[in-house]
């Protein structure tokens, strides 16, 4: 049930999502402890002109192949985090050949109440999961 958002430059063809897919499900399934079908992402290709990432002043140095990844969950430890952004980078660079420095993660998290997975319900409150 996280919902993962990609906001990448363009360019990528349908092989090198589908590793950069695959690679980020398998970080959200070591980190979360997540179901294998608990998958939820979402990938959005925009010109150069229009992705602005920079470093906060940390001196990283982006290339085309960065990528902004906005997770949106239920609440999750400070150890699971820390986890997640380390196995991201890891698949990342393993499958995709991302550097580090190109990976730039977000949480934001929210409340059962906020999540409907269809049919108009409320499945973490009905208990259906």
């Amino acid at each position: 049930m996280p919902l993962i958002r990609f906001d990448l430059i363009e360019g990528r063809n349908e092989t090198d999502l589908k590793n950069l897919l695959d690679a980020a499900h398998r970080a959200m399934v070591k980190a979360f402890n997540v179901p294998q079908r608990d998958r939820y992402q979402i990938v959005q290709q925009h010109p150069a002109h229009e992705l602005i990432i920079e470093d906060t002043g940390l001196g990283f140095e982006r290339s085309k192949n960065v990528v902004v990844i906005s997770v949106t969950s239920r609440p999750r430890s400070e150890e699971e985090k820390k986890n997640f952004y380390q196995y991201m980078v890891e698949e990342l660079g393993e499958h995709c050949g991302i550097k580090p420095n190109d990976i730039m993660i977000s949480i934001v998290t929210n409340s059962d109440s906020d999540w409907s997975f269809g049919n108009g319900e409320a499945q973490f409150l009905t208990g259906k999961l």
